[in-house]
């Protein structure tokens, strides 16, 4: 399935409130989404047959939607019921999902006052990330050339498509160079992300996580502060400067897509997957199966 192309897929997709058969997921040339950045998205994982923290992505959505001066014409019951059954359309159980939402085609122009919100929803099967051999002995980042944008040049709370382009071009330009991904500085010049994950670092046994201020604080990345909390580590979410860089011993990235990945190399700094790392990794595992009943336990 890896190498057949997104378009010629088989299966169905949800599309402005129907199934439609998978090829004939359409849109037009002049849609506005495609010509202005006038999308939203959410990246969901589910596992078991449920899809972990699918409210929370909803939420974000609708709100992502409304960061860019739209409304999805749908509640979030009537979405993450639409999610659901994708996936048992779908005949999946462990998936990735991909609810999208755009503007249309009735106006062309960056004025699109009344063009018509679409919303789709796509499911597939999708293992992790990275390839396995990588994850468990630390991925490799180089250093993007882009950074994030300050918050008030763009909207840096919408989990919106426009804002992925910089993350492509340092995504590809890493990849070139024999990398897995790259890390971003921010428009000030702090530690913020990775392409599509969020950073943890630690030093002496403390976790150390940029302060997401102007990139989204992940819904994976809140996942594992809970479960980094509970664990009774101390983490702290802070101004992080590329100059402390060689004073860590690991780091790790959270995302949906990612996971938990242990980081091995930063440029030319180097960590070692510890403890910490692997504990996380391993908790947010345990985290996202489904919890059985006890009637189905017996």
């Amino acid at each position: 399935m890896a190498s057949v192309p997104f378009d010629s897929r088989d299966g169905v997709i949800w599309f402005d409130g129907e199934f439609v058969d998978w090829k004939d997921a359409k849109v037009h040339v002049l849609t506005h989404g495609l010509h202005y950045a006038s999308s939203v998205f959410e990246g969901e994982r589910a596992y078991g047959g449920e899809i972990f923290k699918l409210e929370a992505h909803t939420d974000r959505l609708i709100e992502s939607g409304r960061i860019l001066g739209f409304e999805i014409p749908y509640s979030a019951e009537v979405i993450n019921a639409a999610c659901r059954e994708t996936l048992q359309r779908m005949n999946l159980v462990d998936a990735y999902l991909r609810p999208v939402a755009w503007r249309g085609s009735e106006m062309m122009g960056v004025s699109a006052q009344h063009n018509t919100i679409h919303l789709a929803i796509a499911a597939w099967e999708w293992p992790s990330y990275f390839k396995p051999e990588e994850r468990l002995k630390g991925i490799r980042l180089d250093m993007a050339e882009y950074r994030r944008p300050d918050p008030k040049t763009a909207p840096s709370k919408s989990k919106a498509a426009g804002l992925y382009m910089i993350c492509t071009i340092s995504k590809h330009a890493a990849e070139a160079k024999g990398y897995a991904d790259a890390m971003m500085l921010d428009y000030r010049g702090y530690v913020a992300e990775a392409t599509g994950a969020n950073m943890f670092f630690v030093k002496d046994g403390v976790i150390h996580t940029p302060t997401p201020d102007c990139f989204l604080n992940g819904i994976t990345r809140q996942t594992v502060v809970d479960l980094a909390r509970a664990r009774g580590f101390e983490l702290i979410e802070r101004h992080i400067l590329p100059e402390e860089l060689s004073t860590f011993s690991e780091c790790f990235l959270t995302g949906t897509a990612a996971e938990v990945t242990p980081v091995s190399e930063i440029g030319p700094h180097s960590y070692k997957p510890g403890e910490i790392s692997i504990t996380l990794m391993n908790d947010y595992m345990a985290a996202v199966q489904p919890k059985k009943t006890a009637a189905a336990a017996e």
